[in-house]
């Protein structure tokens, strides 16, 4: 029978290994896709912060699109894309926001030029020129000229809670390795998938 601290322990075993592999310039990159008004699905690439027994972490702007997409439906779906492994995995689950403690502990964790631009950039809203962007970080950093930058009330993070997984192998001739993992009930099921 497969749990879940399993399927983390795999995913962290391949993460390692794009982490240790030249060609891969951010392995923790991962593409996220969302679904807003009007079923109308978006998608960007994000970074992956931690992953645990608990799920997939990532931190974001919660006024821009994806925050507003994921306060009005829950769910969304990660892939993860090694080309030189030939690896991928897909994550799709519920999506519940951090908890304050832990958003700030990886806000403190952040460089001060991106504590600042958390502040200066209202993500996803039009923007008049770069101008005006460099001119908001100006008046972030004469604000907070001394001391620590605090997080902003519109910057935290998600986590993802799957229900499906799955890790796909590249083959030759196509004939790629297909692992899935749904969440039924409480217990996770495995199936091999056609290519």
């Amino acid at each position: 029978m497969i749990d879940f601290s399993a399927l983390v322990e795999r995913f962290n075993d391949h993460l390692a290994l794009a982490q240790r592999t030249e060609g891969i310039p951010e392995p923790t990159a991962f593409a996220l896709a969302t679904v807003g008004p009007g079923n109308r699905p978006s998608v960007r690439i994000v970074l992956l912060k931690a992953v645990d027994s608990r799920g997939f972490v990532f931190y974001t702007n919660t006024l821009s699109r994806k925050g507003r997409e994921l306060a009005g439906i829950d769910r969304a779906a990660m892939c993860f894309w090694w080309g030189a492994l030939a690896r991928q995995i897909r994550i799709e689950g519920r999506v519940e926001p951090v908890g304050a403690e832990e958003a700030d502990a990886y806000f403190r964790s952040r460089s001060r030029g991106s504590q600042i631009g958390a502040w200066a950039s209202s993500q996803s809203d039009p923007l008049a020129s770069r101008e005006a962007l460099l001119a908001a970080v100006g008046k972030v950093e004469a604000q907070y000229a001394t001391g620590p930058v605090p997080r902003p009330p519109h910057w935290s993070g998600y986590r993802l809670i799957p229900d499906a997984m799955e890790f796909w192998y590249g083959r030759e001739d196509r004939l790629h390795e297909r692992w899935e993992y749904r969440l039924e009930g409480t217990r996770w099921i495995e199936r091999i998938l056609s290519p």
